[in-house]
């Protein structure tokens, strides 16, 4: 009765080996609420919304509701919410697609995590992933450590 041996649910990393099909999809929908925007967002181990969620072991919850809701699971492909909600399990919303793509699908916000707007690389039409000046104090505080320390070992060997 417990377990899943070779089956579909074999495929799923970290997920717990007590559930069957039938039992995880009713654990899945049971720590869900759908929202306004008709997404079915998931509650699983963390308390931050927007994010990755984790539930019936260690698996992803957006990975084992493919499985179960949608079916025709890869292992060998990312499974990607086309709604850009992390937390999000909708069955209409999940898909399955390579890794670059899942890569190029992701939205990016147009300033840096200090505030600063970001550029448009004109090579790839996207956001730069530093922005300059970011990058501009990063070059700063390393030369003053790499100054720091020549200074430091000259005075070690008793030069100034």
């Amino acid at each position: 009765m417990y377990g899943y041996g070779d089956g579909v649910l074999a495929a799923v990393k970290g997920l717990s080996r007590y559930h069957t099909e039938e039992s995880l999809r009713a654990y899945l929908l049971g720590r869900s609420h759908r929202t306004d925007d008709g997404c079915l967002v998931i509650h699983g181990y963390g308390r931050r919304r927007g994010v990755h969620q984790k539930v019936a072991g260690r698996a992803w919850a957006h990975i084992a509701a493919f499985v179960v809701l949608v079916g025709g699971y890869d292992p060998t492909l990312d499974v990607d919410q086309t709604c850009g909600a992390a937390d999000c399990i909708e069955p209409t919303h999940l898909r399955q697609v390579s890794r670059s793509e899942a890569c190029r699908s992701r939205s990016q916000a147009p300033q840096c995590r200090n505030g600063h707007d970001r550029e448009l690389d004109a090579a790839t039409g996207r956001y730069r992933r530093v922005c300059r000046a970011c990058n501009r104090e990063a070059q700063r505080r390393w030369r003053e450590r790499a100054a720091a320390e020549v200074a430091q070992a000259r005075a070690a060997y008793g030069r100034s």
